[in-house]
């Protein structure tokens, strides 16, 4: 349900209605927008009638249900598009964000170079795999805690706010102590307890969808993560698995306009992960940015033929200036 307050409503009027949606048993998510607070009461649907009555309460201008099941993620319960700030970097606004390092941290050197690329070539965070969930469990599994003190170091050379995966929800805190960003793979995308535990994390999440996984179920992970406490959740398109075989996955550029019709939350595109080939990954981006999305994640490596992880699909750092180039002119043309 959702509590619209008037247009006049006070800070106090606001807080006794989130104090009172909590004394009947459900969570308060108030929304401020440009004119109005819009506050989400999620719960238990089968009492949700109680709710009604708030609609007495001062300040209130009327009580509305929300259709969608992902309740916090939808657009009926936040005014206007969220904006996450990754570090200093913000995603969901008007700029478009480029992620982009290598697939896996190797060594402080090849990640130092990685990052000197990204952050010449207009790059604003830095990429870096420090667990890695193979297929095949003789594949290079990452660095892990060694690789996440390189990223953090790196980061502090560099400047460049970090984003890495978290496998495990016993990782979770030791993840966030040291990246400014949590992804969570496609593997991964129902992993009940690990959303949940990154849920109470103080830092944003990177939500990739899962290889067969519909947009509505999503937008169901992500309401996982935002029920839990954390409402700075950017949604990333990877590609789906199809009868395709000319690509590793098919890139799904349409799921861009229907999350952005669906959800307040940011979208992105990983165009790496979609088409498993460099050939592919700048008219992937191009794509990105003409249809509306927020920002991309992309690999590069500075030897790409020598990476111990996906070197197929990681761009070269001159292909990287190309992309950039091409996104600036891009942008550009769309804001214009």
């Amino acid at each position: 349900m959702i509590i619209v307050m008037k247009s006049h409503a006070t800070a106090k009027q606001i807080e006794d209605v989130v104090q009172w949606i909590e004394s009947v048993g459900y969570k308060a998510h108030p929304s401020s927008g440009v004119e109005r607070t819009i506050i989400g009461a999620v719960g238990d649907n089968r009492d949700k009638a109680v709710l009604k009555y708030a609609e007495s309460l001062p300040g209130v201008e009327k009580t509305m249900p929300i259709l969608k099941p992902y309740k916090l993620a939808s657009r009926e319960s936040h005014e206007g598009d969220t904006v996450v700030n990754v570090g200093s970097i913000g995603i969901g606004g008007p700029e478009f964000v480029v992620m982009a390092g290598p697939c896996a941290i190797e060594s402080e050197e090849q990640l130092l170079e990685s990052a000197y690329v990204v952050k010449k070539g207009g790059g604003q965070i830095l990429r870096g795999g420090a667990f890695k969930p193979r297929t095949s469990p003789y594949s290079f599994q990452g660095m892990e805690e060694e690789g996440l003190k390189v990223l953090d170091a790196v980061s502090r050379k560099t400047g460049l706010p970090t984003v890495t995966e978290v496998v495990n929800p016993v990782d979770v805190d030791l993840v966030e102590s040291y990246a400014d960003m949590l992804q969570i793979g496609a593997r991964n995308v129902q992993n009940f307890a690990l959303l949940k535990k990154v849920g109470h994390a103080r830092k944003p999440v990177l939500l990739k969808r899962g290889m067969m996984t519909t947009i509505e179920e999503l937008l169901m992970s992500a309401e996982y993560i935002l029920s839990s406490g954390n409402p700075n959740v950017i949604l990333c398109e990877r590609g789906i698995r199809t009868f395709e075989t000319s690509t590793r996955n098919t890139l799904d550029i349409s799921a861009v306009p229907v999350l952005k019709s669906l959800t307040h939350l940011p979208v992105v595109i990983d165009p790496s992960h979609a088409a498993g080939n460099w050939k592919y990954v700048i008219p992937l981006s191009r794509a990105a940015v003409a249809v509306g999305a927020d920002g991309i994640i992309v690999e590069v490596h500075p030897e790409p033929e020598k990476a111990v992880s996906d070197g197929a699909q990681s761009l070269k750092p001159e292909k990287f200036y190309q992309l950039m180039d091409d996104i600036r002119v891009l942008a550009k043309a769309m804001r214009n």
